[in-house]
């Protein structure tokens, strides 16, 4: 072997070596190996595909778990998990409200044909988006419809369309996973239009933490005991969802260090509400609101964390202790032996005094949020 190729071949080996030491570190710091975490992924998605054959509609709670389910596809190449969003977005006709009379279109809350621009409408898109992508961007009837409405959207002079802030999550990365389809501009010139909407009426620069919508902004509503009352969930669907929309964004895009800041100000503020146990009340700044553990938003800013860790927004440092302790949650206390996800807040607005939410307590959304974060941290220990 002459020089060149020895010198060659030692840095091979001391990159393996410095990668995989690098992963033991990470594993032996989170008690948590990849491979468990891949077993961890197939029980709870096995379990709930083979308890859940019927697929069920395009809206919000049944698209949230393909979120998830896409990204477990993605970090375990697990093809039944491909397949079951195919199959489910096929049964949808790759479509969420069908309406196709467009003087009828509705984003005011609503379950009907004619709610398309309601973004609950709207979050399948982001999985028939990857579908697309996945299956090599050579049918784009998988996208016509989310084109076609979106297009729509964009079209009208309206800015309000995400009034709640569940559709931060629902819709935000719908806008940049179509603006990298596309290449369009306005995408991204649109998502920070209504975004911007809604920070107008949902944001508490304070508080570093967004209501559920203008009904819940203090000091018109408090909680039980006169504080600020952030519902997690909601708050998990709006810190998950900006991790989403950063991430698909080029470096040289506009507004993408303004959505970092306000993700890291999210961030510190969220690490100060952990429960000891790792978990986020359901009223995160006021615990004895609605006590005791929930997971759908615990998920929700798990992922977060992880993702802004494993992109280098977020100091390890500083934030590795929050994920050590959410991860135990989710693992030993939300995660069930027959791979159920548990102590999921039922579907509401907000947290609610007396509402029962305990181990037999599962949701396709709650899932979905589970998946994300598990499938995050494999991508950390990886």
């Amino acid at each position: 072997m002459n020089l060149k190729m020895l010198l060659f071949s030692n840095a091979i080996l001391a990159t393996l070596l410095f990668t995989s030491c690098g992963s033991a570190v990470r594993e032996k710091t989170m008690n948590q190996s990849k491979k468990e975490v891949i077993s961890i992924i197939h029980k709870v998605n096995t379990y709930w595909q083979e308890n859940h054959p019927d697929l069920g509609n395009a809206f919000w709670h049944v698209a949230a778990y393909h979120t998830g389910n896409m990204e477990a596809y993605k970090v375990t190449k697990n093809i039944d998990y491909l397949n079951y969003s195919l199959t489910w977005a096929a049964k949808n006709e790759w479509m969420g409200a069908k309406s196709q009379n467009k003087s009828e279109w509705k984003y005011d809350y609503g379950e009907t044909e004619k709610h398309v621009l309601f973004g609950d409408w709207q979050i399948c898109f982001q999985t028939y988006i990857d579908l697309y992508n996945i299956t090599g961007k050579n049918d784009p009837s998988k996208i016509a419809r989310a084109r076609e409405v979106m297009a729509y959207e964009m079209s009208t002079p309206q800015t309000d369309y995400w009034w709640w802030a569940d559709g931060l999550y629902m819709v935000m990365p719908v806008m940049t996973k179509m603006y990298n389809v596309t290449g369009n501009e306005l995408y991204l010139e649109k998502l920070n239009e209504y975004l911007s909407y809604a920070d107008s009426i949902m944001y508490d620069e304070d508080a570093k933490l967004y209501y559920r919508d203008a009904k819940y902004v203090y000091p018109k509503h408090k909680s039980a005991h006169g504080k600020k009352d952030f519902w997690a969930r909601g708050d998990g669907w709006v810190f998950a969802g900006y991790a989403k929309i950063i991430q698909d964004m080029p470096n040289t895009a506009k507004y993408k260090q303004d959505y970092i800041n306000r993700f890291k100000d999210m961030a510190k503020a969220l690490a100060k509400a952990q429960q000891q146990e790792g978990y986020w009340t359901r009223s995160i700044l006021d615990t004895e609101h609605a006590p005791g553990p929930e997971t759908s938003g615990t998920a929700f800013f798990t992922y977060g964390f992880l993702w802004g860790i494993n992109q280098g927004i977020l100091d390890k440092e500083t934030y590795l202790p929050v994920v050590k302790k959410a991860w135990d949650y989710l693992k030993n206390t939300a995660l069930q032996e027959n791979g159920a996800v548990g102590y999921v807040q039922p579907i509401g607005e907000k947290a609610i005094p007396g509402q029962v939410v305990d181990i037999n307590s599962t949701a396709d959304f709650g899932v979905g949020a589970f998946l994300l974060a598990a499938s995050e941290m494999y991508r950390f220990l990886d």
